[in-house]
């Protein structure tokens, strides 16, 4: 039985919805030309890029024009947010606390962030008074 086709961006995905989501929409060439400078990788490989994302509905493409011109289907936030869920999910059990744990022990955070961190902390807390 075949594997489901993930509907999660993989890292080179990742990359070209980054160039989207920076730059806008735009033509396969300048999504190569992007691209190239991140990963080395040839046009063909690009353009196949393109259509595996179009079928995973990451990105969405205008035919009515020519050269095509390619979009970002997908939000950052929503694809972070999502990305993350799955993360939690599969890696942590479903546990956010083990998670934010994990990340603070395995990375010194600056005293900026963890500020930023006491704060969005204390808007949550706020949100359920």
């Amino acid at each position: 039985m075949a594997r489901p086709v993930s509907t999660q961006p993989t890292d080179v995905e990742l990359q070209i919805l980054r160039i989207l989501w920076e730059h806008g929409p735009a033509m396969v060439r300048e999504i190569h030309i992007r691209l190239g400078k991140i990963k080395e990788t040839n046009y063909a490989t690009t353009v196949k890029m393109l259509v595996v994302m179009l079928e995973k509905k990451l990105v969405s493409r205008d035919d009515s024009i020519r050269p095509q011109v390619y979009r970002a289907a997908v939000t950052q936030n929503n694809t972070q947010r999502k990305m993350m869920n799955d993360l939690v999910r599969k890696v942590y059990d479903g546990s956010t606390t083990s998670l934010i744990m994990q990340a603070l022990s395995s990375n010194k955070a600056s005293h900026e962030d963890l500020s930023e961190i006491r704060r969005m902390l204390d808007a949550l807390e706020g949100d359920k008074k």
